[in-house]
Protein backbone atom coordinates (compact mmCIF):
# COMPACT_ATOMS: atom_id res chain seq x y z
CA UNK A 1 0.00 0.00 0.00
CA UNK A 2 2.83 2.44 0.63
CA UNK A 3 4.37 1.87 -2.43
CA UNK A 4 2.05 2.57 -4.24
CA UNK A 5 1.38 6.33 -2.22
CA UNK A 6 4.66 6.61 -3.08
CA UNK A 7 4.88 6.47 -6.81
CA UNK A 8 1.52 8.31 -7.17
CA UNK A 9 3.28 11.48 -4.90
CA UNK A 10 6.73 10.77 -7.29
CA UNK A 11 4.00 11.29 -10.30
CA UNK A 12 2.31 14.36 -9.23
CA UNK A 13 5.10 15.99 -7.97
CA UNK A 14 7.23 15.33 -11.25
CA UNK A 15 3.68 16.90 -12.98
CA UNK A 16 4.03 19.70 -10.77
CA UNK A 17 8.21 20.49 -12.11
CA UNK A 18 7.03 20.22 -15.51
CA UNK A 19 4.29 22.29 -15.18
CA UNK A 20 5.95 24.99 -13.22
CA UNK A 21 9.04 25.09 -16.08
CA UNK A 22 6.15 25.34 -18.44
CA UNK A 23 5.11 28.37 -16.81
CA UNK A 24 8.46 30.09 -15.90
CA UNK A 25 8.98 29.75 -20.24
CA UNK A 26 5.68 31.16 -20.51
CA UNK A 27 6.87 33.48 -18.26
CA UNK A 28 9.85 34.79 -20.22
CA UNK A 29 8.20 34.86 -23.19
CA UNK A 30 5.46 37.35 -21.68
CA UNK A 31 8.33 39.75 -20.74
CA UNK A 32 10.00 39.67 -23.71
CA UNK A 33 6.63 40.60 -25.57
CA UNK A 34 5.89 43.20 -22.93
CA UNK A 35 10.00 44.92 -23.81
CA UNK A 36 8.69 44.64 -27.01
CA UNK A 37 5.25 46.21 -26.46
CA UNK A 38 7.23 48.98 -24.16
CA UNK A 39 10.00 50.00 -27.03
CA UNK A 40 7.05 49.98 -29.43
CA UNK A 41 4.49 52.26 -27.33
CA UNK A 42 8.32 54.93 -27.12
CA UNK A 43 8.78 54.79 -30.29
CA UNK A 44 4.84 55.87 -30.86
CA UNK A 45 4.90 58.37 -28.33
CA UNK A 46 8.06 59.89 -29.59
CA UNK A 47 6.48 60.18 -33.34
CA UNK A 48 3.29 61.82 -31.91
CA UNK A 49 6.01 64.25 -29.64
CA UNK A 50 7.82 64.97 -33.01
CA UNK A 51 4.48 65.52 -35.00
CA UNK A 52 3.33 67.57 -32.56
CA UNK A 53 5.91 69.72 -33.04
CA UNK A 54 5.91 70.27 -36.75
CA UNK A 55 1.95 71.15 -36.43
CA UNK A 56 2.72 73.89 -33.94
CA UNK A 57 5.88 74.95 -36.34
CA UNK A 58 3.07 74.70 -38.97
CA UNK A 59 0.72 76.94 -37.49
CA UNK A 60 3.12 79.41 -36.17
CA UNK A 61 4.42 80.31 -39.40
CA UNK A 62 0.78 80.60 -40.91
CA UNK A 63 0.04 82.74 -37.48
CA UNK A 64 3.11 84.84 -38.77
CA UNK A 65 2.08 84.61 -42.18
CA UNK A 66 -1.60 86.00 -41.84
CA UNK A 67 -0.27 89.39 -39.72
CA UNK A 68 2.48 90.14 -42.28
CA UNK A 69 0.21 92.51 -44.78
Amino acid sequence: MEIPLIDELTTRVERLVQRYQALQRREALLEQEIQRLQQERDQLLAQCQQARQRLQALATALDGAETQP
